[in-house]
C-alpha cells in the first residue's frame, strides 16, 4: 500500500513541467523559423530598406 501511495505522489508531482513546456515552445519556434526562413528574411530586408531610405528625410 505504501508503494502505491508513493507512485501516486510521483505522478502528481509537477515541478519539472515548466522546463519541458519551455523546451517544447523553443522547438516549435525553431521549426517555424526553419520552415519560413526565406519569408522572414524578405520581410526583415524590406524593413531595413525602408528604415535606411527614410533616415535621410529626418
Amino acid at each position: 500500500m505504501c508503494k502505491l501511495k508513493g507512485m501516486r505522489d510521483f505522478l502528481r508531482e509537477e515541478e519539472g513541467m515548466g522546463t519541458v513546456e519551455i523546451i517544447l515552445i523553443i522547438v516549435v519556434l525553431v521549426g517555424l523559423v526553419i520552415i519560413f526562413k526565406s519569408q522572414i528574411t524578405a520581410v526583415v530586408n524590406s524593413l531595413f530598406q525602408k528604415i535606411t531610405s527614410q533616415t535621410g528625410s529626418v
